[in-house]
C-alpha cells in the first residue's frame, strides 16, 4: 500500500480501525468526520458533515486510490437514516467528480434483507421492502453499485467488542430474552469488521476483482436467548439464567426482524475471522 492514499468517508470506530491498518501498511489515510480531534496520529482528519451538500467537494482534488465510506444515521429516525446513508452516498459521488478511484467500499447492513422469520440469507437473498429506514441504506448501496465506480459493499450484522456495550450492560442488570419464540441474531467484532474492510482494499491493490456483495458476519448465527445466557454464566449470574421466566417478544431488542446470515464471500475471500463466533469474541471481551 505504499504511496497509495485512502479517504475514509465517516472515520468514527470502524474507519480508524480499518484506517489504522491500512496506514500501517503504508497508505496515506485521510479520514472525514465532524470532529477530527478523536483521530489518531496515523489518520490525517478532515473536518466536514458528510450529510451536507458539497461537503465532500474537496474530494476530487484530494484523488484518493481508494474510498471507504462508513456512514451512520444521522439520528434515529427515518430522516436521519436518509441523511446518513442515501444522501450521504449522493454528496460522496459528487465530491468524487470526475476522479475515479480503484475502488469504493461501503459499510452497510444485514438489515437491508427481507427475512425476519429465522431464515438463512447470503449476498444475493431478496431485500425488504417494508422497512422505511432500511430503504435509505438500500437506496445508498444502489446508487453506489449502479454509479460506474468500481465497488463493493459490505452488509455488517451487529459490530459488537466495546467494553461495557450495552448488550453486557443489559445482561449486567439482569434482563435477559425469553427462550421462546426463538429470535436469530447475527454479529461480527470490531476488529474483524475493521479488519475485513482494510483486507478488500488490499485484494483490491493485488488486482483482485471484488464482488459487488458481502456479508460481514461470523461464522455463528445464535439465538439472543442463547447468547445472554451464556453470558450471564461467564459473567457469574448462574442464578439468572436458573431463574430467568421472561416473557415476551424477544425482537424488542431486534425490532428488524430475525434471520441467519450466511459468510460465505467473506470466507471465500481469504479472510480469517480472528473472532469465528460470539463466545471467542466476548471472551476475549470479558477478559479485558
Amino acid at each position: 500500500m505504499k504511496s497509495r492514499s485512502v479517504l475514509i468517508v465517516g472515520c468514527g470506530d470502524l474507519g480508524i480501525r480499518c484506517g489504522t491498518q491500512l496506514a500501517a501498511a503504508g497508505a496515506a489515510v485521510t479520514g472525514v468526520r465532524r470532529d477530527v480531534s478523536r483521530l489518531p496520529d496515523a489518520i490525517k482528519g478532515h473536518a466536514a458533515d458528510y450529510t451536507v451538500p458539497g461537503s465532500l467537494a474537496f474530494a476530487q482534488a484530494l484523488a484518493p486510490d481508494y474510498v471507504i465510506a462508513t456512514f451512520n444515521p444521522f439520528d434515529r429516525s427515518v430522516d436521519g437514516y436518509k441523511a446518513g446513508f442515501a444522501r450521504a452516498m449522493d454528496n460522496l459521488l459528487a465530491g468524487l467528480g470526475a476522479h475515479r478511484p480503484t475502488c469504493i467500499v461501503m459499510a452497510s447492513s444485514t438489515r437491508v434483507y427481507a427475512e425476519s422469520d429465522g431464515g438463512w440469507v447470503d449476498e444475493g437473498s431478496a431485500l425488504t421492502r417494508s422497512d422505511a429506514f432500511a430503504a435509505h441504506i438500500i437506496a445508498a448501496e444502489r446508487a453506489l453499485l449502479d454509479s460506474g465506480h468500481h465497488a463493493s459493499v459490505v452488509r455488517f450484522g451487529g459490530i459488537y467488542g466495546i467494553p461495557g456495550g450495552r448488550l453486557l450492560s443489559r445482561v449486567r442488570r439482569g434482563e435477559l430474552c425469553p427462550a421462546e419464540p426463538v429470535s436469530y441474531t447475527n454479529r461480527i467484532h470490531r476488529e474483524d469488521a475493521g479488519g475485513f474492510l482494510a483486507h478488500l482494499v488490499q485484494l483490491a491493490e493485488r488486482g483482485a476483482a471484488l464482488l459487488p456483495v458481502y456479508n460481514g458476519v461470523d461464522d455463528l448465527p445464535a439465538p439472543r436467548h442463547e447468547v445472554e445466557c451464556w453470558l450471564a454464566r461467564r459473567m457469574g449470574l448462574e442464578d439468572l439464567v436458573a431463574g430467568n421466566t421472561a416473557q415476551g417478544d424477544p425482537t424488542r431488542h431486534n425490532q428488524a426482524g430475525h434471520k441467519r446470515v450466511r459468510n460465505g464471500a467473506l470466507r471465500e475471500s481469504g479472510y480469517v475471522l480472528r473472532y469465528p463466533d460470539y463466545r471467542a469474541g466476548y471472551g476475549a471481551l470479558l477478559e479485558e
